[in-house]
């Protein structure tokens, strides 16, 4: 079977004939190298009876969905709750959670945005697949419209490692008076958002313990994966997705919401360790929490990853002399980290696959910190601007192929 290796190309930027800093080459990394990635709805669940409960929603409200990760994220964003979640120290699934999810029909959602889908009329377009499964457009098009095996190669590869691939983060951040020891059990979930049709459900996770002049955080983060399988994507196609309004087609998907499923993956804990807030202004408490809660949700990010190797994200190499990439201490790279590069292939019919052809160890003492506001408190290595690597094995590495932790 032909195949095509495809390799990203990175854009060397020049400057008076000379290369610009690794740093200054960040903002070119966003918008020029393209790549295959997983996409995620973030979720909050706040206590609005706490201290900073509001300070908390703003901070949340403001981070931004991580680089490494395409925004799939709907209307609502913020879920209230006046107290405690019954079984949150628990790494087991929590069924209050869940249940939220379920009946808030949040998997049935996410499948409608990838597909554009019109709540009124029905009518669904490919247009945000073709952008980030990085398919030429025309070639798309025609493809598809050939309804032959070439055109169900091409939507299997599109819903595997696309729509397949999309998760569900629910974030926990609770702030805890030390002074008071008691904990109420109950309360409702009250949705903050633009979008009608989420209904409430009782209680929430987690724990945020503040000092006086800093915060130590433990947040409880629950992933969830959406289930897209052959079965799943052939009803849709045949019985969901209208390219036009189809009053029939509208009904069907509705009348199927609750088929589809999210699947629990895992849940993890942020460590509560001390944040440092050198260089903030000690009056500036939105900003400290801010800082302590990006930090506890970059940590609970990484502890995903490691346990659930689905939810592992991409980087693409910058430079090869030296090699170079874009993470760093927020995506918990150590000097212990072995990173395998790959090089994605993409066969006659557009399946895409990765082929793993080299090892990678990340270079001592050149590790970059990237952790939000790492300038401002002068830690090591925070202008750095990317992580050097050496490569360990393999076969010739060139700029846009991706790597990947171990």
């Amino acid at each position: 079977m032909k195949k095509l290796t495809i390799t990203l190309l990175a854009c060397t930027m020049m400057c008076g004939g000379s290369l610009l800093p690794v740093a200054a080459q960040k903002k070119a990394e966003q918008t020029d190298m393209k790549y295959r990635r997983s996409s995620i709805y973030s979720l909050l669940i706040n206590h609005s009876d706490q201290t900073f409960g509001e300070e908390i929603r703003n901070a949340f409200m403001e981070m931004p969905v991580p680089d490494k990760y395409n925004d799939h994220e709907l209307s609502v964003k913020v879920v209230e709750l006046s107290s405690k979640l019954k079984g949150a120290g628990s790494s087991d699934e929590n069924e209050q959670v869940t249940q939220f999810l379920e009946k808030n029909q949040i998997a049935s959602r996410l499948v409608a945005k990838w597909f554009n889908r019109d709540i009124f009329t029905g009518q669904c377009d490919m247009e945000l697949i073709k952008e980030r499964g990085l398919y030429n457009a025309t070639k798309f098009d025609e493809i598809l419209a050939e309804r032959s095996v070439r055109s169900q190669a091409l939507m299997m590869d599109a819903g595997e490692d696309l729509i397949g691939n999309t998760f569900v983060l629910v974030n926990d951040i609770r702030y805890i008076n030390k002074e008071k020891t008691a904990k109420v059990v109950g309360g409702l979930f009250r949705v903050l958002g633009a979008l009608t049709g989420y209904d409430d459900l009782g209680n929430s996770v987690g724990s945020m313990v503040e000092s006086i002049k800093g915060f130590r955080v433990k947040i409880n983060t629950f992933l969830y994966r959406l289930e897209w399988n052959e079965e799943t994507a052939n009803l849709f196609y045949k019985e969901q997705y209208a390219a036009a309004p189809d009053v029939t087609k509208w009904q069907n998907f509705n009348n199927a919401r609750g088929t589809y499923k999210l699947k629990y993956c895992q849940k993890v804990e942020s460590s509560g360790n001390q944040t440092s807030f050198l260089g903030i202004n000690e009056e500036a408490k939105d900003i400290m929490v801010r800082k302590a809660c990006q930090r506890a949700l970059d940590e609970n990010m990484v502890d995903l990853q490691t346990k659930v190797p689905e939810f592992r994200t991409k980087a693409p190499i910058v430079t090869t002399e030296p090699i170079t990439a874009y993470v760093g201490m927020k995506e918990g790279v150590t000097e212990q980290s072995v990173f395998e590069v790959l090089e994605e292939i993409v066969d006659e019919n557009g399946k895409h696959t990765y082929k793993s052809v080299a090892t990678l160890k990340p270079e001592p003492g050149k590790i970059w910190d990237n952790r939000y506001m790492a300038v401002e408190e002068g830690a090591p290595n925070a202008n750095l601007g990317a992580t050097t690597f050496k490569k360990v094995s393999g076969k010739d590495i060139f700029p846009g192929m991706l790597i990947r932790e171990k």
